[in-house]
């Protein structure tokens, strides 16, 4: 019977380690998706400041070539 407790103890030792996996795998869906959220919001305000800094240049294309 000391056989099967040892077991029955492992078994557990193993269950409670996957339990905690779940719940470290879990944070880590949760924080990568804040930080996809974060990454867009971030590529959006890059793209929109390229797109200012273009603008500028074209606006400015002939004035540069007076000068």
């Amino acid at each position: 019977m000391t056989e099967g407790c040892a077991v029955a103890s492992v078994l557990g030792m193993l269950e409670e380690r996957e339990a905690a996996a779940r719940v470290r795998v879990e944070g880590l869906r949760e924080e990568a998706a804040r930080l996809a959220g974060v990454l867009e919001a971030a590529e959006i305000e890059l793209d929109r400041r390229v797109i200012a800094r273009e603008e500028l240049v074209e606006a400015l294309g002939p004035v540069r070539r007076i000068m």
